[in-house]
């Protein structure tokens, strides 16, 4: 077998159709050609041919990937479930007939050599990413230190990690209630439907009834 033709793809300029004794194959990150070394004529066994697909599912899930962690920094955790549904068969439609086929997911060693790579290059960091998480539910919403340990703790994150996280940063509970007393509390014309609201929640008694006091004042 042969590398008969290495052209641009006219959706993407930045990977490559390769062409296999004039068929096309596969398409590969144009970086990817160049560490490959790769060049029309080149002869290619069974084996070669198998690691070329397999650096071209890896050149395809990882640039997903990386703007999967464009959006927003993720955990480690959140990251690992993300390849772990690009592992898993998908059904389409097919645009001609409309039939419903069934697309294979990637091979499992290609999501981890992924993950491996992200986590190399820092963009997975769970350090990074529960400082993020905490100062965006600063700015978002009131939300307790009890629901918003719950929520990185089902994200992946360590618990000593997240006490620390939150222990460096200003925010407490007290301040949280203002704000959503501020938001929220003229919808309540029962005082303690607002109690019961914040105590669902996830703030202490204490806490919610100095709040309340304050705002009566």
């Amino acid at each position: 077998m042969k590398i008969s033709a290495l052209t641009a793809q006219a959706s993407n300029i930045n990977r490559v159709n390769v062409f296999i004794d004039n068929k096309y194959r596969f398409s590969l990150d144009i970086f990817q050609v160049t560490e490959l070394g790769l060049k029309v004529g080149d002869e290619v066994d069974g084996e070669r041919l198998k690691e070329l697909e397999q650096a071209s599912a890896f050149g395809k899930l990882y640039a997903r990937a990386l703007e999967y962690t464009m959006l927003r920094p993720h955990s480690a955790r959140e990251m690992r479930d993300y390849l772990w549904r690009k592992t898993q068969a998908t059904k389409y439609r097919s645009k001609g007939t409309g039939e419903i086929k069934q697309r294979d997911g990637v091979a499992k060693d290609v999501a981890d050599q992924v993950f491996a790579r992200l986590s190399a290059k820092g963009y997975i960091d769970d350090e990074r990413f529960t400082r993020y998480w905490v100062e965006n539910r600063n700015q978002v919403k009131g939300m307790s230190l009890r629901k918003l340990t719950a929520e990185l703790r089902a994200k992946g994150v360590d618990q000593a990690l997240i006490a620390t996280v939150i222990g460096a940063s200003e925010r407490n509970d007290l301040d949280e209630i203002r704000k959503i007393i501020v938001k929220k509390g003229p919808r309540y014309s029962d005082k303690q439907k607002l109690i019961a609201y914040l105590a669902r929640q996830g703030f202490s008694y204490d806490d919610i009834k100095t709040a309340i006091e304050e705002d009566a004042q």
